[in-house]
């Protein structure tokens, strides 16, 4: 009961109007930073399994660059030198925050994206090529599909990353959930009630994720199974 009275959860409700953005902010910055991840870190993941050299390298390079330097650093870079660098000026935390999540967790899905494709046997590559498939055919058709089974659980751990990492905008004042609940301490000169808030938003924003890819992973177990394809046939 002490313990309960400690805490003034009046200052979380006169901030809500602000949480609520911060939460908005904070999903729209992973969903794009994710996606737009996955796109180009498909492109990254390809150049890194190609036998040219002159594509694998560069492909190479950014994704141990990207990698090797903290996430914080680079959204430092664009923020405060790329972008004022090539624009003559900064295009506000959005644009900066937005760039620098896709940029970084490109990286790390190429990773995923490498590794998913090279654990498909080199078999089923010569088997779709001996079938008169090209290169490209066969590896959107046979080699991505049975690759991307195995790819659910880390591109969903990339996700929780992705989430949690999205805090880091604060560095550059993106009003994300972090950055409201450094406003509210600052205000209150009270910092267990906003921090352990944003804490609490945080993990029920990663539990529902988790939930999600538990969901889409079974699912996608399923549809592999041939026992219960032919089961759902039946039941047609």
């Amino acid at each position: 009961m002490e313990l309960f009275d400690f805490f003034r959860w009046d200052i979380i409700w006169n901030y809500r109007e602000l949480y609520i953005k911060g939460i908005w902010a904070t999903i729209v910055l992973t969903a794009c930073g994710y996606f737009g991840g996955i796109f180009f870190g498909l492109f990254l993941g390809l150049g890194e399994v190609s036998k040219k050299k002159w594509i694998y390298w560069p492909c190479k390079l950014y994704v141990d660059v990207f990698r090797g330097t903290p996430m914080l650093v680079q959204l430092l870079l664009i923020h405060l030198a790329v972008i004022p660098t090539i624009f003559g000026q900064s295009m506000g935390w959005w644009v900066s925050g937005i760039i620098g999540l896709i940029l970084n967790s490109a990286a790390y899905n190429a990773e995923i994206f490498r590794a998913g494709i090279q654990s498909i046997d080199k078999g089923q590559m010569e088997a779709a090529r001996s079938l008169g498939l090209t290169h490209n055919q066969a590896m959107r058709k046979v080699i991505l599909p049975q690759a991307f089974r195995r790819m659910i659980p880390p591109l969903g751990n990339e996700f929780i990353a992705l989430l949690k990492d999205s805090s880091l905008v604060t560095v550059i004042a993106g009003s994300e959930i972090l950055y409201v609940s450094k406003v509210v301490a600052g205000t209150y000169q009270r910092f267990w009630e906003p921090y352990l808030f944003a804490a609490f938003l945080y993990l029920v924003l990663t539990y529902g994720v988790t939930k999600i890819i538990g969901f889409v992973e079974k699912r996608a177990n399923n549809s592999y199974n041939p026992r219960k394809r032919k089961g759902a046939l039946n039941h047609d």
